[in-house]
């Protein structure tokens, strides 16, 4: 089911949600930019594709799978919106020209590789590649858009990530992600064949070579089949946030959709319970060991005046 929202029986809706925990006791962040499902009627109007074919580009339940972060102490920040609408994953202005009805101002980067697959900020395909629609945009509807989503999801991960930084020292971003098991648009298929997760840290210059090494010994000895890098080295989030010398590392998580749904129908399958039971781990892990892989503690409780 696609939801609605701007409309009068749906009332402006916040861009997105942060999931904290009771108190923070980790020094992580978990991210999920992409699971958002709530879709503006006139957006689906407008659309080439019917309500099923839109949701091809979400990363479908993976807020779900991430969903007991809290349990472990440290937050979760999800988009609402959808993918198809606005990436979270991409720079503010990255636009395609084709797709607009005026020229572009000069600070809207026009050309990537990931605009060439048609994976801009405003998306122009769905993950399978179908086009999204053939109307116009002008750029000023684009940025509002782009100004009331992305930016108040970046807001809100800024602050998630100063907080954490402010309390501990130090902080671990894990960006959430699915991929489609046949490979996205510009994926080649062969790159993904017998692959379960791809753990994404910038070819090292996003997150400290132990933590992306944990991550990875964790779930290859849960039974996955784990490569980093490789087609995923990690998005817009994963560059712009990993800071390693500054104490903030960010590793991005692909799971194979194949793994936890029916691609086709967008709906739950039988292997959903027991990967959540295995990112559980995952996230346990993390939370209990990264606080030592980053040199931090909690900070010390406020002394009582004298």
């Amino acid at each position: 089911m696609v939801d609605s929202q701007d409309t009068p029986a749906h009332p402006q809706r916040p861009a997105c949600e942060v999931r904290a925990p009771v108190r923070q006791t980790a020094p992580l962040v978990f991210s999920s930019p992409h699971s958002g499902r709530d879709y503006p009627q006139a957006f689906v109007a407008e659309a080439n594709l019917d309500a099923l074919q839109l949701r091809r580009s979400e990363d479908a339940f993976v807020d779900e799978i991430f969903a007991a972060a809290p349990d472990f102490g440290a937050p979760l920040l999800r988009a609402l919106f959808p993918r198809a609408y606005v990436d979270a994953n991409r720079e503010a202005y990255e636009l395609d020209p084709a797709m607009f009805s005026e020229p572009l101002p000069d600070y809207v980067r026009t050309r990537s590789t990931r605009l060439s697959a048609g994976l801009g900020t405003i998306p122009k395909v769905v993950a399978d590649g179908a086009v999204i629609t053939d109307n116009p945009l002008s750029f000023n509807d684009a940025k509002s858009r782009i100004d009331r989503h992305h930016g108040a999801y970046h807001k809100a991960l800024s602050e998630l990530l100063d907080e954490s930084i402010a309390r501990f020292g130090g902080v671990l971003l894990v960006d959430c992600h699915s991929m489609p098991s046949a490979g996205a648009p510009g994926v080649r298929n062969r790159a993904l064949k017998k692959v379960d997760m791809v753990l994404g840290d910038n070819h090292g210059r996003a997150c400290s070579r132990v933590i992306a090494e944990l991550a990875e010994c964790t779930l290859s000895d849960l039974g996955y089949r784990v490569q980093r890098n490789r087609p995923y080295a990690g998005g817009y989030i994963t560059r712009h946030y990993g800071r390693p010398a500054q104490g903030q590392h960010v590793l991005q998580i692909e799971i194979n959709r194949a793994l936890y749904m029916d691609e086709r129908a967008i709906q739950r399958s039988p292997g959903m319970p027991g990967l959540i039971r295995d990112i559980n781990r995952l996230m346990q892990v993390l939370c209990d060991e990264v606080p030592d892989i980053l040199g931090s503690s909690a900070p010390a409780l406020p002394q009582a005046a004298e």
